[in-house]
């Protein structure tokens, strides 16, 4: 693709530029959708989901299999290869230089041939399908004390076939090498259909092997390698993180215990010589106990000069930290508490060491051996060291988020991945490093750099705009100059991430024109029609050929007049463009991110895939109107807005507001359903339903009328409604006496309107605590205020922004006087704390958002200041399970809530370890999205509510959230405020 408008054309015609085959091609299509199980996706909106991996490139496929087994990844093949068309094996799709895209059908493992086929544990061996994901895997590993050590940073979305393909290497491969030396034999499918199994090879393979296709690679590669033996010798890279070309050397014929194995022949292959089916690994022993000690330094030299004394230490992980990753780090909210915490001052770079010893006085001796380094280094009290496992844990969060935090500047200018993980001899790490350095400064730009200082392989991303027509220029004089320092120093210049596209040309400078004819025979003797993942390792592109790249020329985003405030961002495209595909969205194992996807699976549910949709359609690559297609809708249905990605993404991606802005465009050209309009009008109508609640109540009553319901509304029949309270909340203030201070009570129309009990529970312990409550009133106005998150929800922007005015107008005087506002509601309070900010710029609108706070943070944060007493009475003994509301979460105030309940004297506070309920909102109640919202609540938090004692005191604290408890699990769950009302009452059990 050379302009917008070209790739625009593309995408709507389906034509390929090279000519072989059609994009989206119907025929092929129908072929695979006759003999294969699994889905087939050859519309424009998957494509493009497709086209991406976490690298600079972007290349548009033929159409995306997702085969259901084994049986279809071979027929998809065998059909692939009779139409001429090339075939891309992926998994998570995370690879950092582009061997994850190419113009061909991508066959996506990842969802379905995931599984943990066979483990003998007495042995140490796994047999895997190639889409499970390491996290998963050393999960099920873990009864058995062991876990497959090749721990890379993205282990809670990387899969074992793309980590096979890469040769990944992961924090530890100082003790446990590299993805090669842990993978014992692979089942895999050929080109050409023939399935085989590559393992250890026989010294007679013509004798014992009678699979003619079989002896004929077998024969030709050992001729290869007794040609080529001392080539492979003198030019192969003297570092352990060498992961360019093809791994010859395992070719060499047995001795000294080494016997020559295909398996280790196909890893790193970036899929180019067969697709893996099975993968058979070597496992290892979970170390019982490990220590981690933060070593600072004043300068990025002192850092590099250390590392080489560190590792004769013996440790398991030395790993660099910089200083511009801490200063981002302090930035991110999720990060933000361990940086306080562990980071002392404001070192210039941080080594992350890590010893591992089930001996306690060895891991203590290894720690003074440290602190004695240090000091004769220099850098005396240098060392923090962090012994409990949680703070262990967080620390290598942070660490393994290095490249995301990294990604989450600001700007067109970015850290890019093309050099950044060259490996050199660590005796040579200070100058290079420093060289380098030298490098960036002539080309005006610094770099980030992070990761494995214990191999010499650190990464790093120089910072360079490449939507500018010179950027991608700037780059390759980058890499030419960097890849030469590397050879000089006898490294690697693809020592982790491969080659992909981004350094497979340079191969002949690294390996000479010997050894890169041999990969091409290697590739020929394999494939030879070209068809696995052609133009990666062998006969590549050019690295910076910008048709490949996601910014290529032209790249353009629309002019769009947009509903709420991007400027921080750049605009909505700038905003949208902050997802680097890394695909941290695709945890199972975070916070709350991403609920959708952890229940379909699916790439579109994604927050990455929502976001390169919407980067597509803005920039006019998916044909015009994309952006208010019916195919957008369909790709942004399932969000639910938890806000799990404004927190948990690095790079700080906030679907739910692009959720909202995109429906702001949709509506605007679509127009209003009747539902729609009955949930954005809530706040309106609520005092007149309010009087009409027996009538509306019918609707649950009278059999026939939520199937009524249904097809007139689209609210589900299998979802009862909302009641509605028949003594709302009507109080007018001041309430209480002010022995502490002074607060705003802001009542949102949900606990207003149907749970008024929680406001009543919210007045008397704030009483109790010694505060004098205001109840905000409109001016101008009978009706009560809203925080406008109910038109929100629907994209109605413009009625939201008329809401936040009346609500500022009405607070504003309040928050001068410097009283805090107060609320029950996750989703309203932190309406107002965050999109008021977007719906209303400006100081007003900021000061009032800053005052804002949950009852739960308001309370501890004054009990933590000395003041709001509250004498609670004990409930001894008392399970008190809480569920947080995903809003809670994403601003971090589940945990003062949890603070407060544990006031009470005997209580047990737990929290319920799970993602979204959801409910989420009105999403729980729409039809088409029941089912959904049971799946996603059965991912966690309904499991862990039924399993609960009959006697333990269910809380949450979201209005959607106890509605789908009441629903899914058939038990009741409160608000926090109203355990705390009960302690001051009567203590004993929580009611």
């Amino acid at each position: 693709m050379s302009t917008t408008a070209d790739t625009a054309v593309q995408h709507a015609t389906g034509v390929s530029p090279s000519g072989r085959l059609k994009r989206g091609d119907p025929d092929l299509a129908r072929r695979l959708q006759r003999e294969v199980r699994g889905d087939v996706l050859f519309d424009s909106f998957t494509r493009g989901r497709y086209s991406t991996d976490a690298s600079i490139y972007q290349v548009d496929p033929l159409g995306v299999v997702i085969p259901r087994n084994e049986t279809d990844v071979e027929a998809a093949i065998n059909i692939a290869r009779s139409a001429g068309a090339p075939v891309l094996p992926r998994g998570a799709g995370t690879s950092q230089c582009g061997q994850a895209v190419n113009e061909a059908l991508v066959m996506d493992c990842s969802r379905h041939l995931s599984a943990l086929l066979a483990l003998d544990a007495e042995r140490r061996v796994a047999t895997v399908q190639p889409g499970i994901v390491l996290d998963h895997l050393n999960q099920a590993l873990r009864p058995y004390g062991l876990w497959f050590p090749v721990d890379v940073s993205t282990s809670a979305q990387a899969t074992l076939g793309g980590m096979a393909g890469n040769n990944s290497c992961g924090t530890r491969s100082l003790r446990y090498g590299n993805m090669v030396h842990n993978v014992r034999a692979a089942d895999a499918v050929l080109a050409d259909g023939s399935r085989h199994r590559f393992g250890l090879l026989d010294p007679d393979v013509r004798a014992h092997d009678t699979d003619p296709r079989y002896r004929e690679l077998v024969t030709q590669l050992q001729a290869l390698y007794g040609r080529e033996a001392d080539e492979i010798a003198r030019r192969l890279p003297r570092v352990q993180r060498k992961v360019g070309g093809y791994n010859l050397e395992f070719l060499a014929p047995a001795s000294d215990g080494h016997a020559p194995n295909l398996a280790k022949l196909l890893v790193g292959s970036e899929g180019t010589l067969a697709f893996f089916q099975r993968i058979e690994l070597e496992l290892a022993p979970v170390p019982e106990r490990r220590v981690l000690a933060i070593c600072h330094f004043p300068t990025f030299r002192s850092a590099m000069e250390a590392a080489k004394p560190i590792v004769a230490l013996s440790p398991t992980a030395v790993e660099l930290v910089d200083a511009s990753l801490i200063r981002l780090g302090r930035e991110i909210a999720a990060f933000r508490p361990v940086m306080d915490r562990l980071v002392r001052g404001g070192p210039e770079a941080l080594l992350l060491v890590e010893f591992a010893d089930n001996d306690a006085d060895a891991r203590h001796t290894q720690l003074e051996r440290l602190d004695a380094l240090m000091a004769d280094l220099g850098h005396a009290h240098g060392v923090v060291p962090v012994t409990s496992a949680h703070d262990q844990s967080a620390v290598w969060g942070v660490r393994k988020a290095g490249l995301n935090i990294a990604m989450s500047m600001k700007g067109d200018a970015k850290p890019v991945s093309f050099i950044e993980d060259c490996a050199v001899p660590l005796d040579d790490l200070p100058a290079y490093t420093e060289r380098l350095s030298e490098v960036f400064r002539r080309h005006g730009t610094i770099g980030t750099w992070y990761a494995h200082a214990s191999e010499g392989c650190l990464h790093v991303r120089p910072i360079i705009n490449l939507k500018q027509s010179d950027g991608a220029r700037r780059m390759r004089a980058i890499a030419e100059e960097a890849f030469a320092l590397v050879r000089e120093y006898k490294g690697s210049h693809s020592g982790e991430h491969g080659d992909g596209i981004l350094r497979s040309e340079f191969h002949e400078a690294m390996f000479g024109q010997r050894l890169v004819a041999a990969f091409g025979e290697v590739k020929r003797t394999f494939d030879p029609d070209n068809l696995l993942n052609p133009g990666r390792i062998v006969d590549p592109p050019r690295m910076d050929d910008r048709t490949l790249m996601r910014f290529g020329p032209g790249y353009q985003p629309i002019p769009l007049q947009t509903g709420l405030d991007w400027s921080e961002h750049g605009g909505f495209a700038g905003a949208v463009e902050m997802c680097n595909n890394n695909g941290h969205c695709r945890k199972f194992d975070a916070a709350v991110m991403c609920p959708s996807y952890r229940a379909t699976g699916d790439e579109q549910h994604l927050t990455r895939g929502r976001a390169n949709s919407l980067r597509l359609a803005l920039s006019g690559q998916l044909g015009r109107d994309a952006l208010t297609s019916a195919a957008m809708h369909d790709t942004m249905a399932l969000c639910v807005g938890c806000k799990g990605c404004k927190r948990e993404c690095p790079t700080g991606v906030d679907m739910a507001k692009m959720k909202v802005e995109f429906l702001h465009h949709y509506h605007q050209r679509h127009g209003y359903r009747l539902r729609e309009r009955l949930i954005a009008h809530l706040p309106r109508y609520a005092p007149w339903a309010s009087r009409m609640g027996p009538l509306l109540h019918l609707r649950d009553r009278v059999p026939g009328f939520p199937s009524l319901s249904e097809r007139l509304l689209g609210l589900s029949a299998r979802r009862r409604l909302p009641r509605w309270h028949p003594r709302p909340f009507r109080e007018r203030g001041p309430l209480g006496e002010a022995r502490t201070g002074e607060a705003v009570l802001f009542a949102d129309t949900f606990n207003r309107w149907h749970e008024p009990d929680n406001l009543r529970a919210a007045v008397e312990v704030l009483n109790a605590a010694g505060y004098r409550l205001h109840l905000p009133e409109a001016a101008q106005s009978g009706r009560p205020l809203c925080c406008g998150r109910t038109y929100l929800a629907v994209g109605d922007v413009t009625r939201a922004r008329a809401e936040a005015q009346r609500t500022v107008r009405a607070l504003l005087p309040m928050v001068e006087r410097g009283l805090p506002i107060v609320g029950l509601e996750p989703s309203c309070m932190l309406t107002l704390r965050d999109e008021l900010r977007t719906l209303l710029p400006g100081t007003e609108a900021e000061n009032v958002a800053s005052a804002t706070w949950l009852t739960g943070e308001f309370l501890a944060a004054e009990r933590r200041a000395g003041r709001a007493p509250l004498e609670l009475l004990a409930a001894e003994g008392q399970k008190i399970l809480v569920h947080g509301h995903c809003h809670q979460k994403a601003f971090d105030a589940l945990a003062p809530a949890l603070e407060t309940l544990a006031w009470i004297p005997g209580a047990q506070v737990e929290s319920i370890d799970a993602t979204c309920c959801g409910m989420a909102g009105a999403f729980g109640y729409e039809r088409e999205h029941f089912d959904a919202s049971l799946r996603i609540g059965e991912l966690g938090v309904l499991p862990a509510v039924r399993s609960a004692p009959a006697e333990a005191c269910l809380v949450a604290d979201g209005t959607s959230c106890r509605q789908q408890i009441r629903d899914g699990a058939g038990r009741d769950a409160t608000h926090s405020i109203r355990v705390l009302q009960g302690q001051l009452r009567f203590g004993g059990r929580c009611e």
